[in-house]
């Protein structure tokens, strides 16, 4: 199918921009199943499964970094934990404000 674009309007060509933009996601999604299917099967040949092999579950995006082991507890509740990271919990700041210092609530 030939296509003379200078005699298309621009509404035509962004039109035809937004068709094309779309079949590539559209084959972008069917190579990147294919490929998945083509690995599984590969793997499975010699006994494994994919996500033996990569250590990772296929299909998923992985979460970023993980989570983080807690640092420090709570001495009043001590299934109270926290990382060190994103927010003091309430209690961690009310055991700073009360004088203890951060190396008193250390695990």
């Amino acid at each position: 199918m030939a296509f003379n674009l200078q005699k298309m309007t621009r509404a035509e060509l962004e039109a035809l921009r937004k068709d094309v933009d779309s079949a590539i996601i559209d084959l972008r999604k069917k190579e990147k199943k294919d490929a998945l299917e083509a690995a599984q099967k590969a793997a499975a040949e010699f006994g494994f499964s994919l996500e033996e092999l990569t250590g990772k579950k296929s299909g998923r995006v992985p979460a970023k970094g993980g989570a983080a082991e807690p640092k420090f507890m709570n001495p009043d509740n001590p299934s109270q934990t926290w990382t060190g990271k994103g927010r003091q919990p309430n209690w961690y700041k009310t055991a700073i404000d009360s004088g203890k210092s951060s190396d008193d609530l250390l695990i």
